[in-house]
């Protein structure tokens, strides 16, 4: 079955909610329509020209990308500059392109947790604080005989989650009363009179993330022409929503066989650091991309070393005023570990969707620091 660029749009969303993302900030759709078709579908960190051609020349409908391709406002598209020359190319061959950025920075299971797990930490916390999803109740009014098919549609669209316990829901049985007038199409009963059914009361909680998707839900497994529902916004703590992570090295070590394993894992040509080499680490905090503004941070959440990018001399030294080992796996290096955990999940989206597409990663991709 072909797919299109909002069927896959709305994947990503609910990985990496627009909601998350900072107000500097440019995520989502920036290229292309909903509409477009895709087949095959390419995930890379930055967009650049190489990317571009390398996709119109193998046949990429979509791209996505972690830095969004336009950020700041266009005042002008001339297409004798860099960028103009790459947007005419993309437009010119309809490649759509959606950019997940500091949204997917704080998403669970985005560029910071991916980050984590290759680095074999366990035991992880937030870093930085960003939003909290909130929770509302929901409570809908269905007639007996179907039950169960909504409850598995509200649990199916991501509702009735409390901790680790999922499904979660309360019936109450009851009688429902309406009268359905002209022009109305009644599940139960006559036009003109007042009928009566033996119905359930279903509630439920649902994050703030999840609620229009568990709405459409609910409304598409309910039998009524016009569903009864409520919505209540609740006080309880919603899950809150973390930039960076912290957590516990595999093994207690000194920092300087930390920072070997770290230049290892990440492939990196050189990793500059900062602070003492032979403390022992025992936490490692960590921020994909330029996190250099929370070594204070990192050191409170005590961790021994901190891992991110874009690290300054300035910086350099306030690790060691702080006392802790502060590593600059670079901003792409740092990053670049979301694309193939990024690609492999949404393969696994196409495959659970039975869209027929495929996916890859830009073999063009590249630090755009070089080293001697």
């Amino acid at each position: 079955m072909s797919t299109t660029v909002g069927e896959i749009v709305n994947v990503l969303k609910a990985w990496a909610p627009l909601s998350l993302k900072e107000s500097w900030d440019n995520p989502g759709l920036l290229i292309g329509s909903p509409e477009e078709k895709v087949d095959k579908l390419m995930v890379t960190l930055d967009v650049m020209m190489g990317t571009v051609d390398y996709a119109i020349e193998h046949g990429i409908t979509m791209i996505v990308s972690h830095h969004p391709v336009i950020f700041d406002g266009l005042k002008s598209l001339r297409t004798d500059t860099y960028s103009g020359k790459m947007y005419q190319k993309l437009l010119a061959h309809h490649i759509s392109v959606y950019s997940a950025h500091t949204n997917l920075d704080s998403a669970d299971g985005g560029v910071n947790d991916v980050l984590a797990r290759l680095l074999g930490l366990t035991d992880l916390k937030g870093l930085v604080p960003v939003a909290e999803d909130k929770l509302y109740k929901i409570a809908v009014y269905v007639p007996v005989s179907h039950g169960d098919a909504v409850r598995k549609a509200l649990g199916d669209a991501g509702a009735g989650y409390i901790g680790n316990y999922s499904d979660c829901s309360f019936t109450a049985k009851g009688q429902g009363r309406f009268k359905a007038h002209e022009g109305t199409h009644p599940f139960i009963g006559e036009i003109g009179e007042v009928a009566t059914a033996d119905e359930e009361r279903i509630e439920t909680i649902v994050p703030e993330s999840k609620l229009h998707p568990v709405i459409d839900a609910m409304l598409a497994a309910h039998p009524y022409e016009e569903p009864a529902y409520d919505i209540y916004p609740l006080k309880n703590a919603g899950h809150p929503f973390m930039m960076g992570r912290v957590g516990t090295w595999p093994t207690p070590q000194p920092a300087m066989e930390v920072l070997k394993k770290i230049k290892e894992v990440l492939h990196r040509d050189a990793l500059s650091y900062a602070g003492d080499p032979n403390v022992t680490v025992h936490r490692v905090a960590l921020l994909g991309g330029g996190g250099a503004g929370f070594i204070k941070l990192a050191k409170e959440a005590g961790a021994q070393l901190y891992l991110t990018g874009d690290i300054k001399y300035h910086d350099a030294q306030e690790a060691v005023r702080q006392g802790i080992v502060v590593a600059d796996g670079g901003h792409f290096g740092t990053e670049h570990p979301v694309v193939d955990d990024l690609c492999r999940r949404l393969q696994e989206a196409a495959a659970e969707n039975n869209w027929n597409i495929t996916c890859e990663t830009d073999p063009t991709s590249k630090d755009m620091l070089n080293y001697l």
